[in-house]
């Protein structure tokens, strides 16, 4: 779009009184100047921050969004003692989350009852005898944990997850998903990968299931993890690959009830389904059908012995975080150190703000929204929504290589999007889940069971657009391609990513392309294939859709070459979906800031254009600091490229060149025909 810089003297006095009252809100102490923008603008941005930060020894990477995250849950603490502390009404929304945090906190009493917690489950694992009672039992642990569309979140602890949503090709009709689980580590490729680094990890993950059972009491704790580990293996190699599993269409398995047995001949599905009470569900869809069959196989062809072996440290794991101290060390010593590389455990009551937020998001959520999310702060984010989808409206339209009709199916689908902002419409009833002061095992246990409920409810009932996937107190926003919808939770709203009273460069420049980036999802190689009902739908013409994935592909190329290790690159399949929403956003978002100034130069400040201030603010959102071992394991297991390759999208943007006057040769410069534009 032209820029117009024509104006009169009065329009020049009003941007100077601008200039000189509104802050610019970029950290120009954090830039680093001996590094050419051209080269890496990340390092441009961030390079001062980065040399005099150090990640807390508590995490394994720390940044923009943990800064933000670590104000959040100072104040979610605050929010929650205070509960905890002043008696709430028994039953009450308050009296849940109070109970729950001092539960967890409660070390002294957790350490007083040591496993006996576990002595029900162990005793059903005991009474496992054959296949039928083993298929039973895995049905009664099959949880509702995961999400396949939503890449922080794809695998489980359990040897199948459930995902209950509106099916692939039924709108308005919720079903079952399947997905495979059952590993200790985070992917396939920590079991079967050949690099020694891999090789080194899975040696000291069987050290660490060893140490597990020892601590537990159980003999034969060195035989019995080499068991367990090669069982795990063999699961692992019946698993689908992490870019594969984001692949929707290769997702898109409908199965009923009666073709299980011939499918995935091995389990006895008439008894985990009915211990998982979805006896009366006729269909599901298999995300990872050969990880379905391949596991199913080993339930009868392992020894029931072995399942029995594994299912107890499954169990103990999964419970560690509420179990005396050593289990909990133990696992942060894996978990922490060796695979995020993390030295230090997170104190106590941050671990227990997590926990509680897990079980009890939403009414944490209303504690939170009450105090923190003032209705301006709404009204604002809604604003730019609007503006923002306009912006990206009026890019469609421009689109000289889309045909008229596919504009109107992508026009439509823009127009049905549905935008939460802040908080849900309609708050969940959690009035059936028991939280009992003391309990902190138990009311661990009781709230993945309501969930579990929760889930099988929807099965009967219709689907609901307005119903969130994040809590208010998240600082994160999601995409939900199958129900075209959007959240922005109330946390991620607020400074640094946003200030109602700062720049408008800067708040288009990092919640805007936030905004701009989750409309995009809609639209990215995986939002690109549901219509504006959320039906998985081919509504591309066969020559747009030719174009679009010709776009995409130079932007895998792209990504391919980021190598932030010599042995390790960045997988562009992989990232594809969010380096899409990236570019898409980022575009779409200064279309959006530019239509803001209405015509008008924007204003210097602190020496820098609009446009410099906007790129600038885009990348130190992406302001981050990660533990090699922690970029190891997100550049195998996550669909986000790291954050400095995030940052480094604004290579794609030809306004980018124009600011800070990228020349060729410089090691980010593209030629105009290399940048890609795939929205």
């Amino acid at each position: 779009m032209r820029r117009i810089y024509a104006v009169s003297l009065a329009v020049c006095a009003t941007v100077a009184a601008v200039a000189a009252s509104v802050p610019s809100g970029i950290d120009l102490a954090g830039i680093d100047k001996a590094v050419a923008p051209g080269d890496d603008f990340f390092a441009y941005g961030n390079g001062a921050w980065l040399k005099k930060t150090a990640i807390p020894a508590d995490r394994s990477s720390f940044g923009t969004f943990d800064q933000l995250l670590e104000k959040t849950s100072a104040e979610v603490r605050d929010l929650i003692q205070t509960a905890a502390k002043t008696n709430p009404k028994p039953g009450s929304d308050a009296q849940k989350v109070g109970d729950y945090y001092a539960s967890f906190m409660d070390e002294a009493g957790i350490e007083a009852k040591g496993l006996t917690p576990l002595k029900p489950e162990f005793d059903r694992i005991a009474a496992i005898k054959d296949t039928k009672s083993l298929s039973a039992y895995l049905g009664a642990m099959l949880r509702a944990d995961v999400d396949p569309l939503n890449a922080t979140n794809l695998y489980t602890d359990h040897i199948f997850g459930i995902w209950v949503n509106q099916a692939f090709e039924q709108p308005g009709r919720n079903v079952p998903y399947i997905l495979q689980g059952g590993l200790g580590m985070p992917d396939r490729e920590y079991y079967l990968s050949k690099s020694p680094k891999m090789a080194a990890i899975r040696t000291k993950y069987q050290a660490h299931i060893a140490a597990v059972l020892k601590l537990a009491g159980i003999a034969d704790a060195d035989a019995k993890a080499a068991r367990i580990m090669a069982l795990e293996t063999k699961i692992a190699s019946a698993h689908t690959s992490r870019a594969d599993s984001e692949d929707v269409l290769k997702a898109n398995n409908p199965w009923n009830r009666g073709s299980f047995a011939k499918r995935a001949p091995g389990m006895d599905w008439n008894a985990y389904f009915a211990a998982a009470g979805l006896s009366d569900q006729a269909d599901f869809i298999v995300w990872q059908p050969g990880a379905v069959t391949g596991t199913a196989a080993l339930v009868s062809n392992q020894p029931v012995g072995v399942w029995k072996e594994y299912l107890a440290y499954q169990l103990i794991e999964h419970y560690s975080g509420v179990l005396p101290k050593a289990f909990v060390n133990e696992s942060f010593a894996f978990y922490g150190t060796v695979l995020n590389g993390t030295p230090k455990i997170r104190d106590r009551w941050k671990r227990a703000i997590s926990a509680t937020n897990g079980a009890l998001g939403e009414p944490v959520g209303k504690l939170y929204v009450a105090r923190y999310f003032p209705p301006a702060a709404k009204a604002k984010i809604e604003g730019m929504v609007k503006e923002l989808i306009a912006a990206y409206r009026a890019r469609i339209n421009r689109l000289a290589w889309m045909s008229p009709a596919t504009k109107q199916k992508a026009l439509a689908k823009l127009a049905t999007l549905k935008v939460g902002v802040g908080y849900p419409d309609k708050w969940r009833d959690y009035s059936s889940l028991k939280i009992v002061r003391g309990d902190a095992f138990g009311n661990l246990q009781r709230s993945e069971q309501f969930e579990y409920r929760y889930a099988l409810a929807k099965l009967h009932r219709p689907v609901d657009r307005g119903e969130w996937a994040m809590d208010p107190q998240t600082v994160n926003a999601v995409n939900l391609p199958l129900v075209n919808a959007l959240n922005f939770p109330a946390a991620i709203l607020q400074p640094p990513f946003f200030d109602p009273k700062a720049d408008d460069a800067l708040n288009y420049g990092s919640i805007g392309a936030t905004i701009g980036h989750e409309i995009s999802h809609s639209f990215d190689d995986q939002g690109s294939q549901f219509d504006a009902q959320g039906k998985l739908n081919n509504w591309w013409t066969p020559a747009d859709l030719a174009h679009f994935r010709a776009a995409a592909a130079k932007l895998v190329k792209q990504y391919d070459g980021y190598r932030p290790f010599a042995d390790l690159a960045v997988n562009g399949k992989q990232t594809l979906g969010e380096n899409i929403a990236d570019v898409a956003g980022l575009s779409a978002t200064y279309d959006a800031y530019i239509l803001s100034l209405h015509g008008k130069p924007a204003p210097v400040l602190d020496g820098l254009s609009g446009d410099q201030r906007f790129f600038l603010a885009y990348s130190q959102s992406w302001r981050d600091k990660t533990r090699e071992a922690a970029l190891r394991q997100q550049i195998l297991t996550d669909g986000h490229a790291p954050a400095e390759y995030r940052a480094d999208t604004v290579r794609n943007l030809d306004a980018w060149y124009k600011a800070f006057a990228v020349k060729p040769g410089q090691k980010l410069f593209l030629k105009p025909e290399d940048r890609v534009q795939v929205w």
